[in-house]
């Protein structure tokens, strides 16, 4: 597994903007800093048609991945993990609300053919009753 970042290709939909918008930027520490894997960013970015797409699928396997995390504590020492979990969960839950949003403004602008809407006032009437 290789864990490489270069601010300098923020430019180009790859690996790095991908670590950059989701601030997965540590990759002194490999494995102990970063959450994927350069492997794991190129397959999410080939499989997905689009960036957002792309974004999101990282997110999810993001949040999967740091969801076993737990908080530990010995006397003074503590760490924090479920912290990272929680940033990356309020990122994939706001990505996903603008996904949603996206999805229903592009079906409001399509063509679509102006028809009855299926629910309507008086359609439990019954005509035939009075």
């Amino acid at each position: 597994m290789t864990y490489t970042y270069c601010p300098e290709n923020i430019v180009e939909n790859g690996i790095d903007k991908m670590r950059f918008e989701l601030g997965d930027t540590l990759t002194e520490g490999g494995a102990d800093t970063c959450v994927l894997c350069d492997e794991e960013y190129t397959a999410m970015l080939a499989q997905s048609k689009t960036w957002q797409k792309a974004k999101l699928e990282c997110l999810k396997a993001i949040v999967m991945k740091l969801s076993y995390e737990v908080d530990y504590k010995v006397s003074d020492m503590s760490f924090s993990l479920s912290d990272r979990y929680k940033h990356f969960k309020a990122m994939l839950e706001e990505l996903e609300k603008k996904q949603q949003g996206n999805t229903f403004v592009s079906k409001a602008n399509s063509d679509v053919k102006e028809t009855k809407p299926y629910f309507y006032l008086g359609m439990q009437e019954n005509p035939k009753a009075w």
